[in-house]
């Protein structure tokens, strides 16, 4: 049993204080355009950097499984901040599952989450479908272990706070090219970011692109080098899966919300005749429908990152990791725009949470593997991959 296993300790939660102010300061941020960052120095204070780092160290011992939940609850009350936030536990569950599975060379990650450090993803890259799998990013060597990286990064998420900015660039000084996985600090210079996020929703994550211009990562700071393409390596498995899952899990929030939102508001209308619009047979089966929908990601997301933290063996891992993140957002976006339906015309005002969430749950399309990307990786998993 991991320390995370449900049953041996009290799991964390966002207490209920917090969580009411953060929902509260969630249309600002939207209509503004601001940054979370009222949000982040409450979450710091009560330990939220250091849910996923073991208990040894200090940290609450979350696995991924866990740390879902605790997005997904977050989500519920402001999904820009669970999704930008999201990022720093991306990090820390990847470095979770990389020691779980025997490897060290992310414990510079948990070190810095046991220090509240914020850690964030320096990765997509415009015109860069393969995402992991190769790079656009130039990464020179230095001649002592270390890189200088030059290079454009969109949706880099937390821009205007990470302490830590994972990067990752292509060395093709050598006879083969290698992608280099490093750690930027602040104090490194050479990384500037844009002032260009302002978007349609997601907007307090301030996921900015951000330009690397010869940015010097030390030897130290540099954790994996990997051959160019797919390849079967923890560090890889290990941000797909909390990646996928833990995006998703913002997904299943925003769902739950908007089904929330929509049952308290058809309960609270009558119609012309005396009738309770919760006694409409067709709001009726059009809330059984979004329920019964958001149950089902919500279990899936469940027994997925649950099979993570148990190292379950699959065959067929990103098949059923990118499959569950699609299917997460595609029904969260059913549910959210079922919601407006149901509730009727006063969720068409801007300032209406619902209006809100429906900006925001379009997001999720974008935010890797996208819909065309996984039903790739689905049919290779199926018939095998395409010939040359």
């Amino acid at each position: 049993m991991t320390e995370s296993t449900p049953g041996k300790r009290r799991p964390w939660t966002v207490p209920d204080d917090l969580l009411a102010r953060i929902a509260a300061r969630a249309p600002g941020y939207d209509a503004d355009n601001a940054f979370l960052e009222e949000d982040l120095a409450e979450l710091r204070d009560a330990g939220y950097l250091r849910i996923g780092v073991p208990i040894r160290d200090g940290g609450s011992g979350l696995g991924l499984r866990e740390t879902a939940a605790v997005q997904r609850t977050l989500a519920a009350a402001a999904p820009a901040t669970a999704l930008g936030l999201g990022m720093h536990q991306v990090w820390v569950q990847a470095a979770r599952s990389v020691s779980d599975r025997g490897g060290t060379f992310l414990q510079t990650v948990t070190d810095a989450a046991a220090a509240d450090r914020l850690l964030a993803f320096g990765v997509s890259e415009p015109g860069n479908d393969a995402v992991l799998f190769d790079s656009l990013t130039t990464a020179e060597p230095d001649g002592s272990g270390g890189y200088r990286f030059t290079g454009t990064k969109v949706s880099t998420s937390l821009a205007p706070a990470w302490d830590l900015l994972s990067v990752f660039g292509k060395d093709t000084s050598g006879p083969e090219p290698r992608l280099v996985h490093g750690f930027a600090v602040r104090s490194d210079g050479g990384v500037r970011h844009l002032d260009d996020w302002d978007t349609l929703g997601m907007r307090a994550t301030q996921s900015r692109t951000t330009l690397l211009e010869g940015l010097h990562v030390p030897a130290e700071r540099i954790v994996r080098v990997l051959p160019v393409g797919p390849v079967a390596d923890p560090l890889v498995f290990g941000i797909f899966a909390a990646f996928e899952l833990l995006v998703a899990s913002v997904y299943v929030g925003i769902a739950s919300r908007a089904l929330t939102l929509a049952v308290e508001r058809a309960s609270g209308r009558v119609a012309m005749d005396g009738t309770p619009r919760s006694a409409d047979p067709d709001v009726r089966r059009a809330v059984a429908a979004m329920r019964s929908a958001t149950d089902a990601i919500a279990l899936q997301v469940d027994a997925l990152a649950r099979d993570v933290d148990e190292l379950v063996d699959h065959d067929r891992w990103f098949p059923l990791l990118v499959g569950t993140k699609t299917r997460a957002v595609d029904t969260a976006q059913s549910v959210v725009d079922e919601a407006l339906r149901v509730v009727g015309g006063s969720a068409f005002r801007a300032s209406d949470e619902l209006a809100r969430l429906a900006r925001d749950v379009r997001a999720g399309q974008y935010h890797p593997s996208t819909r065309d990307s996984a039903m790739r990786t689905i049919a290779a998993a199926e018939f095998g991959p395409l010939p040359r």
